[in-house]
């Protein structure tokens, strides 16, 4: 059977670079229909957002949809908080993971899958600033050794 077609409509670059992402997870997202429509045009932001679970219902807070351009009067507020759909099953497993010390819910990415708007998210441990400095660190001694392969391969040729 065919791998279901994906279109990432969003994704939280700066997650993997402030966060050790521990677990991801998807999940479904329910939208009013300027917020898909806005959605669909690349019109968000997961930069600054973040999962909770609060009364046994996980939301999506601080993620920025703007307005739909053709909206009228019943255009959505940009920043307002949006319910995730998730099994009961898997809401329990997550708030019992966030209860741990210094574990969040960050949305990784927003994109469609088979029509559907899903929203994956990771439980995640914030770096402390060493442990940023030092993937840099790793980053570039990659990126060196890559160039010296590339250099003793034109030297052979």
């Amino acid at each position: 059977m065919a791998e279901p077609s994906v279109r990432i409509l969003s994704e939280n670059r700066q997650a993997r670079h402030n966060y050790h992402l521990l677990e991801t997870i998807e999940a479904g997202l329910q939208l009013l229909g300027t917020e898909v429509k806005a959605v669909k045009t690349g019109k968000v932001q997961l930069k600054e957002a973040y999962a909770d679970i609060v009364e046994n219902e996980a939301w999506l807070l601080n993620a920025h949809i703007s307005e739909y351009s053709h909206g009228n009067r019943e255009n959505h507020t940009p920043m307002r908080k949006r319910k995730l759909l998730l099994h009961r099953a898997e809401i329990d497993k997550l708030q019992e993971k966030v209860r741990e010390k210094g574990l969040s819910l960050i949305p990784l990415k927003l994109y469609m899958k088979q029509g559907h708007i899903k929203c994956e998210l990771a439980v995640a441990r914030g770096k402390k600033l060493h442990d940023k400095r030092e993937a840099e660190r790793a980053r570039e001694d990659q990126e060196e050794a890559r160039q010296a392969v590339r250099r003793s391969k034109a030297n052979w040729e």
